[in-house]
Parts: C-alpha cells; sequence; structure tokens
C-alpha cells in the first residue's frame, strides 16, 4: 500500500512505514497513504491502539530525494498543494481517537520527528536520532511545527527548529520529544508491555480522554493547516529554499555556509 504496511492485530492495528531500501523516507504516496490510513481508523470503534513503527534500519530518514527533487521544481501553487496533504496526514494522525503509539528506533528525522510529535506515547530505542533540520536546507518545520510546540512548548520549539541540529535518544527524551528509552534489543518488549498497560484502560476513558485534551490543548485548525503549508511553500520557492534544496541533493553547502575568502 504505497509504502505503508497496514497490520491488525487483535484490536490493536500496526501503521508500519515500508520503505526500508530509503530509511522510510516520506514522499507523496506514503504521506497520503498515511493519512488515509488514519482516516479510516478514526472511525473503527473496535480498535484500541495504533502503532507506527518503521522497517529495516530507520523509523523515517525525513523526506524522500526524490520527492524533494520534484518539489524544487513546482511552482508556488503545486507546493501548497503537497504541503496541505502534508499537513492533513499529521492532524489524521494527532486527531486519532485512541492512543497513538510511536515505536522509534534509527533517524527519526524531519518528517519523521513530526511524527514522533503528532503521537500519544514514543517509545524509542537507544539508538534513536531526531532532528529538525529543515533550517540547514533552506526551508522550515511548517506542518510539524503546531505538534512539536502542542508536545514541547513553544521555547523548546523554538531552540530546536532554529538549532536545527540532530538530537541523540538522551537529548530528545530531556526535550520531551521521547517518552521512553530502552536497548534496541528490547523496544519490542517495551512496547508490547506498554500497550498491555492501555489494555487495562477503558476504550471509551481513552477516547473521552483524547477528546478533551483536544479542547484544553486545541489541535491546529483548518486555517491554522493551511498557513502553515503555505509557509513551506513559499520558502520551497525562494532563493534560499531553492539553493539549499539543491545543495543537499548535490551533496554540498548551500552558499550560505561559506565563509568569504580569508575568514578563519
Amino acid at each position: 500500500m504505497d509504502g505503508l504496511q497496514v497490520e491488525r492485530r487483535g484490536d490493536e492495528v500496526w501503521l508500519t512505514l515500508d520503505r526500508p531500501e530509503v530509511r522510510n523516507a516520506l514522499d507523496d504516496r506514503l504521506i497520503a497513504a498515511l493519512r488515509d490510513a488514519a482516516r479510516a481508523l478514526s472511525s473503527e470503534a473496535s480498535v484500541r491502539a495504533v502503532v507506527i513503527a518503521g522497517r529495516g534500519p530507520a523509523f523515517c530518514a525525513g523526506a524522500d530525494l526524490a520527492w524533494m527533487q520534484r518539489m524544487r521544481e513546482h511552482d508556488e501553487v503545486r507546493n501548497l498543494d503537497d504541503a496541505m496533504v502534508v499537513a492533513e496526514m499529521f492532524h489524521a494522525v494527532a486527531s486519532l481517537p485512541m492512543p497513538v503509539i510511536a515505536r522509534v528506533h534509527g533517524p527519526a528525522l524531519g518528517g519523521g520527528a513530526g511524527l514522533l510529535a503528532a503521537s500519544d506515547l514514543v517509545l524509542a530505542a537507544d539508538d534513536t536520532v531526531v532532528g529538525f533540520t529543515e533550517a540547514r536546507v533552506g526551508i522550515l518545520p511548517a506542518t510539524i511545527a503546531p505538534y512539536v510546540i502542542r508536545r514541547v512548548g513553544l521555547a523548546a520549539a523554538r531552540r530546536l527548529f532554529l538549532r536545527a541540529h540532530r538530537l541523540g535518544a538522551a537529548e530528545a527524551h530531556a526535550t520531551g520529544l521521547i517518552d521512553e528509552i530502552c536497548p534496541a534489543a528490547t523496544l519490542d518488549d517495551l512496547v508490547r508491555a506498554r500497550l498491555d498497560e492501555l489494555a487495562l484502560g477503558a476504550p471509551s476513558a481513552h477516547r473521552a480522554t483524547k477528546a478533551l485534551l483536544a479542547q484544553l490543548a486545541p489541535l491546529p485548525d483548518a486555517a491554522t493547516r493551511q498557513r502553515t503549508a503555505e509557509a513551506i511553500a513559499r520558502q520551497r520557492v525562494s532563493d534560499e529554499g531553492q539553493e539549499g534544496l539543491r545543495a543537499f541533493l548535490e551533496r554540498r553547502q548551500p552558499s550560505w555556509q561559506e565563509r568569504p575568502e580569508g575568514d578563519a
């Protein structure tokens, strides 16, 4: 299913990013598949929990290179259309009425880090690396911003977005992006333990709790999702957005990172 494996395990559903050859990088088809799967699950009363995982050596390494190349060549209108699909995917995941667990290992970058922020419980192997590195390629973490702010707060989001650095599992845990860390070999045991804990709670109580939390700390409404999509679309077609994406694809430094001659 366009890079996404949907597996029913009793009253649980596992959504597994299934593009291991590109470290589960997000492209337009996988993003749409995630959006559609989450929307379909939202009305499944028999599903008590959802797990988001990644097959292979990474959870999600961010945006797919071929997709990024296509985005660089598109105008702002087309970029906006694509960004809106991304915004709606994150909203669909974050608004699922049942608990959502992110089972994370290896790289969780860009949109992959956004999936952590959109989940309820983030359980990670100690080899996890998280990063919102968009500024280093001339763009910004726009569509994921509301979910990151909702999870870690504005001050931490500001630091993460502007520094645009990669965080090891311990720093991501201290920041609030990860809830629990364990050795990679025991990650499935930890996920199983938390699923068994969740099974002790009444499904209606979980759904009522998430609905209340969404009122107390609102998810982004349609207008906000539109604004975030417009922000990334506008930056992608800007001079530095184009240069940053081109430099990333060509595996070189963007122009703003080059020091003038004579600088130490």
